[in-house]
């Protein structure tokens, strides 16, 4: 039977690894061409391929860094070089900086968290939205996060972030509601990518630490929601979905395994 997702055009963000890197497979294995974008294109490059041999009639990648106008623009164009019509974009480019408390807390980490998970949701929804309006039963999917739905210490700036990721995907509907442009938000709990090695700069060991004793998502698994997602008939749109492993009851409540 052939993909509902075939030959469907899928623009994704952050796509050099984890999540992004895992839709690419996913939707390339379910016959759509993807368009992929990060700031380590090299590696995006890679992904590309990968997304290729899974299936994809096409799959290329282009330099991306959502934090910067000037970089969203230049991608959109690279987009609208390759194709007029966009069916799915998934808004995955961002992540946690650092796990300090409010008075601990560092500038850099604020605005990178600021600038990735917010500003670069409404930059790339902005460029896009003009190739997906026209085009009725698209997708625009966001990757948010449990932080956005409740607080926890040290995630004060990461927190605040996803809530607003999750307050502009509502204010989006309303926006679009009529075009037929569905807008969704998938909000995983712990899913074991590089999402804390990047949070803890490269401390492989704190990293480890916050899965231990217990199995989390992978990112295949959140692969495999997306695509659920975007395959749906065009009258039905998944406003909001929360995933979490089956470890993990809360934020607070997770159940760990002693050896």
């Amino acid at each position: 039977m052939t993909s509902a997702l075939a030959n469907k055009w899928v623009v994704i963000t952050g796509a050099s690894s984890g999540f992004g890197a895992g839709a690419a497979r996913a939707f390339g294995t379910a016959g759509a061409k993807v368009l992929l974008g990060a700031r380590r294109v090299d590696r995006c490059q890679e992904v590309a391929l990968e997304a290729r041999k899974a299936g994809a009639p096409a799959a290329d990648a282009h330099k991306l860094d959502v934090s910067q106008t000037a970089s969203v623009d230049e991608f959109a164009k690279w987009i609208r070089s390759q194709t007029q019509k966009v069916d799915v974009l998934i808004n995955n480019a961002g992540g946690a900086m650092g796990l300090d408390k409010v008075a601990d807390g560092k500038d850099a980490d604020w605005e990178f968290m600021m600038q990735t998970n917010v500003l670069g949701v409404l930059r790339m929804t902005r460029a896009l939205l003009p190739a997906m309006t026209s085009n009725p039963g698209s997708s625009i999917i966001n990757i948010g996060s449990i932080a956005g739905r409740t607080a926890y210490e040290g995630g004060a700036a990461y927190c605040a972030a996803k809530a607003g990721e999750l307050q502009i995907t509502r204010a989006l509907r309303l926006e679009l509601n009529g075009t037929g442009v569905r807008v969704s938000t998938l909000d995983p709990g712990f899913a074991e990518t590089e999402f804390s090695l990047v949070r803890f700069k490269g401390d492989e060991t704190r990293a480890k630490k916050v899965y231990e004793g217990m199995i989390p998502l992978t990112a295949e698994d959140i692969a495999e929601t997306l695509v659920w997602i975007a395959s749906r008939p065009p009258h039905v749109c998944i406003d909001e979905m929360v995933i979490k492993p089956t470890d993990q009851a809360a934020v607070h409540k997770v159940y760990r395994r002693t050896a």
